[in-house]
């Protein structure tokens, strides 16, 4: 199973007390999943259609639990792609579905009509922190998508109006993130791209088995990339040890085969045979051999000496 299906599961299984939860989840469902069929003299009925058993299962509860209502599952085997089952929540009563849309503020009293309907969310659902949560949790369950942590960190909405998506990037970004809109594919897709701020709306939706996981990965992957680093670091640095190394074993033996070391001042005879007993060592390590000791800049020093003396030698001005 999906990363983003064990997400949903689980906040499908959250439990929800307060009746203005209830209703704030409901509202993002319906923007974002809900089907409304018109059945002729101004009736119509309100359905929901999911391929998640979890989710379905949970609509039927918000439904059942705040309008008592009769409420018909139905099961349909899809023949395409991965052969899913496809579940449909339909509320066949017209005037209940009138009041879900009305509640949720999708349709005025005055005006019924599915023609007219407003992806507005009306403040009052969102008034209180814990509706803004809820109402996040409904449009994640409802169009929402996280990818697999280990490969990528992107976490999407995706609603087919406009003003909405707006209106739930407003919504999101009321918790200190940094969420974005964008039109993709004639929908409009809220979404989150940073690791941090994928794990902050994880909390705050309630995800918090997801959320752990997450934060493993990411606590992993900081892991391998601060080793890759460092271990990049360490190549760079050995490279460029092994190359000045061969430079000045190059400059020394161009002066031992045309003058011979013994011609050298002391201190460059002295780090001269060194360097050729000592061929991979660093600078410092060639500084701490010699009596007494130097330091790393006036081993460098002498070297930069003997590399002028082979330039000489050589007959380069």
């Amino acid at each position: 199973m999906s990363f983003s299906s064990t997400t949903k599961n689980e906040l499908a299984r959250i439990p929800i007390e307060d009746t203005c939860c209830l209703l704030a989840e409901l509202a993002a469902l319906v923007r974002m999943n809900g089907n409304i069929r018109i059945l002729g003299r101004g009736k119509l009925n309100l359905r929901f259609i999911t391929e998640n058993a979890a989710i379905a299962r949970r609509i039927f509860s918000i439904l059942k639990e705040t309008y008592d209502t009769e409420v018909e599952i139905l099961v349909k085997r899809n023949r395409q792609l991965k052969k899913n089952n496809n579940y449909t929540i339909n509320v066949n009563n017209s005037n209940i579905s009138n009041k879900i849309l009305i509640d949720v503020g999708f349709i005025q009293k005055t005006n019924r009509s599915m023609f007219n309907p407003s992806y507005k969310i009306k403040k009052e659902i969102i008034r209180k922190r814990c509706c803004k949560r809820s109402y996040i949790r409904g449009s994640f369950l409802g169009g929402g998508s996280i990818s697999n942590p280990e490969k990528t960190y992107h976490l999407e909405m995706v609603t087919n109006n406009k003003e909405h998506a707006n209106d739930l990037s407003t919504i999101v970004n009321s918790f200190d993130l940094n969420s974005k809109v964008i039109f993709r594919k004639n929908n409009y897709v809220v979404y989150i791209k940073e690791g941090k701020q994928i794990a902050d709306i994880l909390n705050i939706m309630e995800a918090h088995q997801a959320l752990l996981k997450l934060e493993d990965i990411r606590v992993l992957k900081d892991i391998r990339n601060n080793i890759n680093r460092l271990v990049n670091c360490e190549t760079a640095n050995l490279d460029k040890t092994i190359s000045a190394s061969m430079r000045q074993i190059d400059d020394i033996e161009t002066i031992e085969n045309i003058t011979g070391l013994d011609k050298l001042p002391n201190n460059l005879k002295e780090i001269a045979r060194l360097r050729l007993t000592h061929r991979e060592a660093s600078l410092k390590e060639i500084g701490q051999m010699l009596n007494p000791p130097v330091g790393k800049s006036g081993v460098n020093h002498r070297f930069r000496k003997i590399e002028e003396i082979a330039k000489d030698l050589r007959g380069v001005k």
